[in-house]
């Protein structure tokens, strides 16, 4: 069951004169990428596929994940009233798919493929709070807030459901240090840059990867500040099995956020030294 509606959200509050236009690109691809969830369900749900209890689990978190892009791309629309959702949403499902009836985990087991999206949901709780914190937009605000406390309660799914199959597993630390740090690695991938391109360039324009993970990346890391990082990095400790508040935690943290400073600079030159493929659509007066 979800636990709001998008006609609950305040959308005779939008405000453009409080708009970021840097912003406006990013809710773009994070809507294609949420409202994809469905597909995403089909595949977690072929892997458990003895498991009733998770099917009917990864069914709820999927319809949650679709209202978040709906919930984005409408307004996106509001920002920019030139793009259509809809038609940006199907050139990405053209050129993105899942193995939708896949028969065993990419990570090679279970519990990996639950610390996976571990991963996925700290790494969006993270994203949606600081993109929420930064921008003065209210109706952005709210729809990041509510997002956020989504994918918060979506990790603690996943968590739950990995500890149970752990239990079975045993899988070894080592491995489960390997499948987190494989899957946040993985956040540079087609999946975002992708979505970058499709709803943000014209649809002549030949899709380039390095393009777009910069653009995507370069704008995003901008609203992290340290305490999302540190947040975060708890969540990634809880996951594989290590103490989230320790001394430890509190070194990766810092150490991941100077790897974030330093990524974000070369992301922001990339974006200064190519340029625009495509004039953007005008974003609302």
């Amino acid at each position: 069951m979800k636990h709001w509606g998008i006609d609950q959200v305040g959308w005779d509050g939008f405000d453009p004169a409080r708009l970021d236009p840097d912003i406006v690109p990013l809710v773009k691809a994070a809507a294609m990428v949420e409202r994809n969830g469905d597909d995403y369900a089909l595949y977690l749900q072929s892997v458990f596929h003895d498991d009733p209890d998770f099917h009917q689990a990864a069914a709820h978190w999927a319809e949650e994940e679709v209202q978040h892009g709906d919930a984005l791309g409408r307004w996106a629309m509001l920002a920019d009233p030139a793009w259509d959702f809809d038609a940006a949403f199907r050139r990405y499902r053209e050129g993105f798919k899942i193995d939708v009836k896949a028969d065993a985990s990419i990570r090679g087991s279970r519990t990996g493929e639950l610390i996976a999206r571990c991963m996925v949901e700290t790494g969006t709780s993270s994203y949606y709070t600081a993109l929420g914190e930064a921008t003065e937009e209210p109706v952005l605000k709210q729809v990041c807030r509510l997002i956020a406390a989504d994918e918060y309660r979506h990790f603690k799914l996943f968590y739950d459901h990995m500890k149970r199959y752990l239990a079975r597993e045993n899988l070894s630390f080592a491995r489960r240090l390997r499948v987190a740090a494989g899957r946040i690695g993985e956040s540079e991938d087609d999946e975002l840059a992708f979505a970058f391109h499709c709803g943000n360039e014209a649809a002549g324009i030949p899709y380039d990867h390095d393009r777009c993970i910069a653009g995507y990346m370069g704008r995003a890391m901008r609203y992290y500040r340290y305490r999302h990082i540190e947040r975060g990095m708890g969540m990634v400790f809880k996951s594989v099995g290590l103490e989230p508040r320790g001394r430890l935690a509190a070194l990766a943290a810092r150490g991941a956020w100077r790897l974030l400073s330093w990524r974000r600079k070369r992301y922001e030159a990339r974006i200064t030294r190519s340029p625009r493929p495509a004039a953007q659509p005008a974003l609302a007066a």
